[in-house]
C-alpha cells in the first residue's frame, strides 16, 4: 500500500500544480466544485470523495484525550479558550474540501459555485434541502449576516477575507454573490470556507461576548449534547442531519458520538488512555511509541497501532522568538539561540534519535526551499528586496549541527561570536551589553506539556553555560490563551501547519497587518516586505514555475528570518486506537489531517 500511496500522492500533487493555467474562459457556467488550479478531479456525478467508504456503516464512538481547558463553546470569537475540533466538526460551509487535492472545493451547503472570468467575483446557489439542526432552512440571510458577524465581531482570522470583499448581494431566491476588490484568485475558494450559523439565535444577543452560554445552531452532522466546562465535550450524530445522502458527505460522519476529554497534563492524558477512557490516541514521539505501547490493552489486541504517512509540508513546530520585544529584534541574537538549542542531544534524550528535524517551513514536499544559493525564477522573485533580507536568503541557509554531546561546544562557541556582534558579552558570568543590562527572556509554556516542558529544561541548563537564565512560567490553558492572544511572551511553544496549496491564510502568519493585529497567528512578530510579495506572487501565479518559485522563495524569507527555532518533523501520524475504530485502505495526499479523523473512520464491530 506505501508504494501505491506515495505514487498517487505525487500523481495527484503533481497534476494540481500542473494545471495552474487557466484561462479568461475557464468557467462559463456554476459548476459543482472549484480548484485554485485547474479543475477539480471528480466529476460531478462522482459518488463520494476518494478516501471515504460510502458503505461504511454508522454507530459507534470515538473518545480522544486534549490537554488543557476550555471556558466556551464558541470557536469563532477571540474571547475564550475552545476545544479547537468544534470550529471544524460543529459547522458547515457552502463548499466542502477534499484532502485528496492540493486545494479543491466540492459543494456542501451551495449546489453550485459560478465565478467571473477573472475570479473577481463568485456565485453561490444554496441547496434547497439544506437545514439546521432544529430543522429551519438554511437561508441567504443566514449566510449574508454569518459572513458580516464573522468579518466584523469574529476571531481576526476572519477579517482578512472580509476586508476583500467589496459587495456582498442576492441574487436569487437561494443565490448570493460575492464581488471583491483586490485581484486574489483564492478569494473565490475562501469565500466558500467560512462557517454558517443561525442568524435568528443571535438576536438579542452578543456574539462577541458568548461563552458557555451559546452553543451556536449550525447545519452540520454533530451538535453538541453534553459538556462539563474544563472537563469533556461530548458530540452527537444528528440523526435528521439534511446532507447525509450528499455525494461530498457519504461516507463521512460516521460515528454516533464524539467525546473531547480535557487533562491537566500528557502523562494523565496517556494513562487514561491506557485505562480504557479514550479509545484513539496520536503519539507524537517514536521512542514512546516504540517503548510505551505494551500494555494489555495493545498486547491483546483490544488496542491497535496504525501508522498513516502523508505528502504535506512539515509546517513549522518549535519555539518561537516575540521579535516584538527589543532583546529579539536583532537576527544576530536569534541566530544565537538557534545555535545554543542543542538538538542534536535533546534528540536523542527524548525520542532516541529517531525523529529528523525540520529543515524548513514547506520541507518535505515539492515546495520546500533548497539550502545553496537562490537560483533562477527564486533568485529573480527575491533580487528587488536584496537590501532588507537577512543573510542566507539569497546565499543559503541551514539549521546548524551538533556533535551530539551534552557540551555543545562549537555552536556554544558560535553563539557567544553571534551574541558579542550584536553587543553583548559575558561579564562575571553574565551576558550583559554595554550598560551592564543582563540578556534574559521569559519561556511561556502552558501546563501540562510536559514533553515541551522537558526540552526547555535542557535548553535552559545550555543557556546558562552562556551567562543566560531565562524565567520559565507554565500557566493553565486558559491565561496561556490570554497571554498569546495579547503578544505576551517572548519565547513560546509553536505550531503551524502548512497546504501544498499556500494562500492568503499566509498573511495571517506572517503580514505585516497581523503583526499587529492581538489574536493573529503571527506571533513572532514579523515584517517582511519580501514575504509579503512572496504570497502575492503565490496568489497570482498564472504558472507551475511561478507558484513553486514564489513558495520556495517564502520558505527562504521565513527560514533565514530565523524566527522559530525548529524542533522534529512528523512525516507520518502515529495513532493507537480501539480496533473497532476502522479507516479505509485509501490515504488522501495529506493523510491524517484535518478532516480526516474521525470524519471518515468508522465503528466495525
Amino acid at each position: 500500500m506505501t508504494g501505491d500511496y506515495f505514487h498517487r500522492a505525487r500523481t495527484a500533487c503533481a497534476a494540481g500544480m500542473a494545471a495552474i493555467l487557466l484561462t479568461a474562459a475557464a468557467w462559463a457556467e456554476p459548476q459543482h466544485g472549484i480548484a485554485m488550479y485547474g479543475d477539480p478531479a471528480l466529476p460531478p456525478d462522482f459518488v463520494s470523495l476518494p478516501y471515504a467508504n460510502p458503505d461504511a456503516p454508522k454507530g459507534g464512538r470515538i473518545v480522544t484525550g486534549e490537554v488543557g481547558s476550555f471556558d466556551s463553546l464558541n470557536p469563532h470569537i477571540l474571547k475564550g479558550s475552545t476545544p479547537w475540533q468544534l470550529r471544524l466538526i460543529g459547522y458547515e460551509s457552502l463548499m466542502g474540501r477534499s484532502w485528496d487535492e492540493p486545494f479543491t472545493l466540492y459543494g456542501l451547503l451551495a449546489e453550485s459555485i459560478e465565478v467571473g472570468p477573472n475570479r473577481e467575483w463568485a456565485e453561490f446557489t444554496l441547496r434547497e434541502e439544506a437545514r439546521f439542526s432544529d430543522g429551519s432552512p438554511v437561508t441567504v440571510e443566514d449566510v449574508m449576516w454569518s459572513y458580516e458577524i464573522l468579518g466584523t465581531e469574529g476571531h481576526p482570522r476572519y477579517r482578512g477575507v472580509w476586508d476583500k470583499i467589496d459587495t456582498m448581494e442576492q441574487t436569487g431566491p437561494r443565490s448570493i454573490r460575492f464581488t471583491f476588490n483586490a485581484e486574489d484568485r483564492e478569494l473565490a475558494l475562501l469565500v466558500g470556507m467560512r462557517p454558517v450559523m443561525k442568524k435568528a439565535q443571535w438576536d438579542g444577543l452578543s456574539f462577541a461576548e458568548s461563552g458557555l452560554d451559546v452553543i451556536p445552531i449550525a447545519s452540520a452532522p454533530y451538535v453538541v449534547t453534553d459538556f462539563e466546562a474544563g472537563r469533556f465535550v461530548e458530540l452527537t450524530r444528528n440523526p435528521d442531519y439534511w446532507g447525509r445522502d450528499l455525494p461530498f458527505m457519504r461516507g463521512q460522519a460516521n460515528l454516533d458520538t464524539i467525546r473531547l476529554e480535557f487533562f491537566g497534563d500528557g502523562t494523565a492524558q496517556f494513562e487514561a488512555f491506557k485505562a480504557g477512557l479514550l479509545n484513539s490516541n496520536r503519539e507524537f514521539n517514536a521512542e514512546k511509541w516504540e517503548r510505551q505501547y505494551d500494555f494489555p490493552a495493545i498486547a491483546d489486541g483490544r488496542m491497535v497501532k496504525s501508522v498513516v504517512p502523508h505528502q504535506r509540508p512539515t509546517g513549522m513546530t518549535g519555539f518561537v522568538m516575540n521579535s516584538r520585544k527589543p532583546q529579539f529584534r536583532d537576527w544576530r541574537v536569534r541566530e544565537a539561540l538557534i545555535n545554543a538549542f542543542n538538538f542534536e542531544y535533546i534528540n536523542e534524550t527524548m525520542t532516541g534519535s529517531a525523529q529528523s528535524r525540520i529543515t524548513s517551513y514547506f520541507s518535505n514536499s515539492v515546495l520546500g526551499m533548497g539550502h545553496d544559493p537562490a537560483e533562477g525564477r527564486v533568485r529573480e522573485f527575491l533580487l528587488p528586496y536584496a537590501d532588507e533580507l537577512p543573510p542566507g536568503v539569497l546565499e543559503g541557509y541551514s539549521l546548524p549541527v551538533g556533535d551530539g554531546t551534552a557540551r555543545n561546544r562549537a555552536n556554544l562557541a558560535r553563539a557567544m561570536d553571534l551574541f558579542a556582534e550584536a553587543g553583548w558579552t559575558v561579564q562575571d558570568g553574565v551576558m550583559q551589553n554595554a550598560t551592564g543590562q543582563p540578556f534574559t527572556f521569559e519561556i511561556v509554556l502552558s501546563n501540562g506539556a510536559t514533553e515541551e516542558q522537558t526540552i526547555i529544561d535542557i535548553y535552559v541548563e545550555g543557556l546558562r553555560r552562556i551567562g543566560i537564565t531565562p524565567t520559565v512560567t507554565a500557566i493553565d490553558s486558559a491565561q496561556y490563551k490570554e497571554r498569546e492572544s495579547a503578544f505576551d511572551f517572548d519565547m513560546t511553544y509553536f505550531r503551524r501547519g502548512l497546504s501544498l496549496s499556500p494562500g492568503n491564510e499566509q498573511y495571517l502568519y506572517w503580514g505585516c497587518a497581523a503583526a499587529e493585529t492581538e489574536g493573529s497567528r503571527n506571533l513572532m512578530g514579523m515584517c517582511s516586505h519580501a514575504a509579503e510579495a512572496m504570497i502575492d506572487k503565490l496568489l497570482n501565479a498564472r504558472n507551475q514555475e511561478d507558484f513553486v518559485a514564489a513558495a520556495k522563495a517564502l520558505d527562504r524569507v521565513l527560514m533565514a528570518g530565523r524566527y522559530v527555532i525548529p524542533i522534529y518533523e512528523w512525516n507520518i501520524s502515529r495513532i493507537a486506537h480501539a480496533k473497532e475504530l476502522t479507516f479505509p485502505d485509501y490515504i488522501p495526499i495529506y493523510g491524517d489531517w484535518i478532516g480526516w479523523q474521525p470524519d471518515v473512520w468508522w465503528w466495525q464491530e
